[in-house]
């Protein structure tokens, strides 16, 4: 398992269990009452430390290598699951993945980003930073959706939209601002989830559903702490700094009323017990579905626009 910095103790502990556990393989010694009193101080810690993580700690548990992606919570959820490529103009782009499945009992379109779990899943899927082309085919399959009556479930995780001087070429923002406007016009039920990171422009493209699901220890601001630090600070080293300033925990987003719920993960994050935070995320997603699923159109789509109107109001007040 990967560990981040702050979970050294819990490190040590885990290294422990483990060596008991090699020792007992091995000499066929009974230690099981060690290891049981060991994991129940590994449990202890992780309810203290995950119990009172600072922004910039959630930042990083957003980000973990193995928390659950985009594929992950698709091959769990979605039967059937069938990819639509390209946009249409310029190209397919595999740092965002839609198509069409069923996702218990219910005809759906699902949209997200897809960062890859090692280094070539990765530089295949950009890290989860689309390019315009990116953006435009979400908006024709969400446009698809609509056409056919079909809800739409949109799972976020990216960094931001690609920054790179070609995706500035090719009409990054405007590709953006095309698949917000589509969010926002669709007639049939959008709902959300930030599943790890959610990044400036590159995450709202996705993400302006009627109902917006952010898991525990996910992230969802207008920067990355890095960028915020590096433009107000002057320097990256004040990321932490940041990460307070932004809001940018779920809890916080909740209390200010640009989320609506938050997902509970497993004791330790995501990354700890994938299958758990998987159904915990299809439970919440089908709760939501099912709301929504018998408002006419005309209802479904004032209701999202009046939402994120109202957030500006709030602002502004």
């Amino acid at each position: 398992m990967n560990f981040l910095d702050f979970e050294k103790p819990i490190a040590e502990l885990e290294g422990k269990i483990e060596e008991l556990r090699h020792l007992s393989d091995s000499d066929e010694m009974n230690i099981a009452e060690e290891v049981a009193r060991l994991q129940a101080k590994v449990e202890k810690q992780l309810r203290a430390t995950y119990a009172k993580l600072t922004p910039w700690q959630k930042t990083q548990v957003a980000r973990h290598p193995d928390r659950p992606h985009f594929s992950n919570y698709v091959s769990a959820l979605v039967q059937d699951f069938t990819p639509l490529a390209g946009d249409r103009t310029f190209a397919e782009d595999r740092a965002i993945i839609g198509g069409l499945g069923r996702f218990r009992g219910h005809s759906v379109m699902v949209i997200g980003h897809e960062k890859g779990h090692d280094t070539e899943s990765r530089v295949r899927h950009n890290f989860g930073m689309a390019k315009p082309e990116g953006y435009r085919k979400a908006k024709r399959l969400l446009e698809m959706a609509d056409r056919f009556g079909i809800p739409v479930i949109t799972l976020v995780d990216t960094a931001g939209a690609y920054p790179g001087v070609e995706a500035e070429a090719r009409g990054q923002a405007e590709a953006i601002a095309r698949s917000i406007e589509a969010c926002l016009n669709i007639r049939v039920p959008l709902i959300s989830a930030i599943i790890g990171e959610g990044g400036s422009g590159g995450a709202i493209a996705l993400a302006a559903g009627n109902t917006v699901l952010m898991l525990e220890h996910s992230v969802y601001s207008v920067i990355s702490p890095e960028g915020c630090a590096s433009i107000l600070w002057r320097s990256g080293e004040a990321a932490k700094d940041a990460a307070e300033a932004l809001r940018l925990t779920a809890q916080d987003l909740h209390k200010l009323g640009v989320i609506d719920d938050v997902i509970p993960e497993p004791l330790g994050g995501a990354h700890r017990n994938a299958q758990q935070a998987i159904t915990a995320l299809g439970d919440a997603v089908e709760a939501a579905l099912k709301d929504l699923s018998g408002l006419e159109g005309g209802v479904l789509r004032a209701r999202r626009r009046e939402k994120f109107l109202e957030m500006g109001k709030r602002g502004l007040a």
